[in-house]
């Protein structure tokens, strides 16, 4: 099964996400937090080993404490170091044409997507991909 891991402060982002994939039977084991600090630190503990990395990462930008920025910038560094290429996508209600623009410096980033989550959205973006990965 594959692995996602949703890093977002809003419980109900969390459901919707869990509601979606539960439905339409898009089969991920999901994991959701609200802290970016604890995955960076589960992705350096685990960067060796394949099966306990996710394949998806959906992040939030605005959280407080530790926000979607600090962790991009964090994943960014270890990311060349990391066995398996995680798909990471920023998930954000934000339509501030800056945000759009500085996300374009993290390479490890597939793509901007705006909130809600829907089907739709995640068959495009992570679902196909995952079974041409």
């Amino acid at each position: 099964m594959k692995k996602l891991i949703f890093i977002d402060d809003s419980p109900l982002d969390h459901f919707i996400l869990k509601r979606i994939l539960s439905k339409y039977q898009l089969e991920y084991d999901v994991m959701c937090t609200a802290n970016g600090a604890e995955v960076i630190s589960f992705l350096e503990l685990n960067k060796n080993d394949i099966n306990k990395l996710p394949d998806v990462i959906l992040v939030d930008l605005y959280m407080p404490g530790f926000n979607g920025w600090n962790f991009l910038d964090n994943v960014q560094h270890l990311y060349p170091n990391l066995i398996k290429a995680i798909r990471i996508y920023i998930l954000s209600s934000s339509i501030n044409p800056q945000d759009m623009e500085q996300s374009k410096k993290y390479s490890c980033v597939r793509s901007f997507i705006f909130k809600p989550i829907t089907k739709e959205v995640l068959e495009k973006h992570i679902d196909d991909e995952s079974s041409a990965a």
